[in-house]
């Protein structure tokens, strides 16, 4: 089972939420867990599905937040929304996205929507 956020996780999941939510996406569900991962956050985006990772980097001179999402993060993350729809079986004809919410900084929020697809 992954570990639950730290503080700063929770505190920047917070952020990343707000900012969302502000752009218009409604909250599904948040810190969703499965053997495979984490969700960090489920949103409605119109008719969409959105599953979001949040990433924080106090700074981008390791490569910044967003590129932190590895293939295999990635594919653990394909794992837990596949999980997450089994789950509710109703959501699961619905149009699904991966978005990635890069936090470096204080200030900078990069909102990267479609951040990554899966074929088939």
């Amino acid at each position: 089972m992954p570990a639950a956020p730290s503080a700063e996780g929770q505190r920047r999941e917070a952020q990343a939420l707000r900012h969302l939510q502000t752009a218009g996406l409604k909250l599904r569900a948040a810190n969703v867990r499965y053997r495979y991962g984490e969700l960090d956050l489920v949103m409605d985006h119109g008719e969409v599905l959105v599953f979001v990772e949040v990433r924080y980097r106090r700074s981008g001179s390791h490569g910044g937040a967003a590129a932190s999402i590895s293939p295999s993060k990635q594919h653990k993350l394909l794992l837990a929304a596949q999980a997450f729809l089994a789950a509710h079986p109703a959501l699961a004809q619905r149009p699904c996205r991966f978005d990635v919410l890069a936090i470096e900084g204080e200030a900078s929020i990069d909102w990267l929507r479609n951040a990554f697809y899966f074929d088939g």
